[in-house]
């Protein structure tokens, strides 16, 4: 008999809805956690049915169901980060709040996916207000889009110091930091970072093409996963922000639309 070699591996959650074509959601969320090295678990919000070039429907999973979820892991292996995706009802929002707050999760890091790529509505738009209220109070680390910030806070971004604006607006309103992601600006792709206190940019050029499919998912997750190995917020983004720009400049050609971004892109360079 041959004696197992065990080793341990810091986990990680993720908590969103799923995306059956692989490139963003909960399979984007696992693909990240696993090339940082991390042991990923998952509580699935929403089975949503959609490709490169289209969402074509989305179905809630029942309450009873996420709270059980929720409950499995956390009375077993308790993560040491947790990032929350797309929350399609108010119902939903307001579970993964009790939970968050019943387990007192650690390092959340909230990405407010309202939009597909093709514009199809995955949080409802009169769930905003409410999704303010009660989820960005627990955000460690917020990281809208420019289209989603612009939207939570009512106003048009149409630079860096509007970007920094934001970043101050939704603090107030809760978020413990808030990074402003700047990939939907023309000229460059420059986040703004805001802890409170100070704001840091982190830069980067415009990469030319269209496999984007699963960003916001991608970078939201890498963040989680350097703050659940220790990092600093500030150091968790810059490293994160590293990774993203690997994964879409070694993004992969599949499908229609916009192709999905290289998670593992590291281990095919090594």
């Amino acid at each position: 008999m041959i004696q197992a070699k065990t080793k341990t591996k810091i986990p990680i959650l993720t908590i969103a809805g799923s995306d059956c074509s692989g490139g963003a959601g909960v399979q984007a969320d696992l693909k990240t956690f696993s090339a940082h090295h991390l042991f990923g678990m998952s509580v699935i919000l929403s089975v949503v049915a959609e490709n490169t070039a289209r969402v074509i429907s989305s179905f809630d999973i029942p309450i009873s169901i996420i709270n059980e979820q929720m409950l499995a892991v956390y009375e077993d292996i308790e993560p040491m980060a947790v990032k929350v995706g797309m929350l399609g009802s108010k119902e939903i929002i307001t579970c993964v709040k009790e939970n968050l707050l019943h387990f007192q999760a650690k390092n959340v890091v909230i990405d407010p996916v309202m939009f597909a790529k093709n514009g199809y509505a995955l949080m409802p738009l009169e769930n905003c207000q409410f999704f303010k209220e009660e989820i960005l109070p627990l955000a460690d680390v917020l990281t809208p889009n420019i289209p989603e910030a612009e939207f939570l806070c009512g106003f048009k971004i149409h630079n860096e110091d509007d970007m920094k604006k934001a970043a101050i607006k939704l603090h107030q309103e809760g978020a413990k930091s808030v990074l402003i992601k700047g990939g939907h600006s023309k000229e460059n792709t420059n986040d703004v970072f805001y802890d409170g206190e100070v704001f840091n940019i982190f830069k980067a050029e415009k990469i030319d093409t269209k496999n984007t499919h699963g960003t916001g998912c991608t970078l939201s997750s890498a963040i989680a996963s350097n703050l659940a190995l220790g990092k600093t917020k500030h150091e968790a983004v810059k490293l994160a922000k590293e990774y993203i720009y690997g994964a879409i400049l070694h993004s992969l050609s599949l499908g229609k639309g916009c192709g999905p971004t290289n998670h593992f892109f590291m281990l095919e360079k090594e």
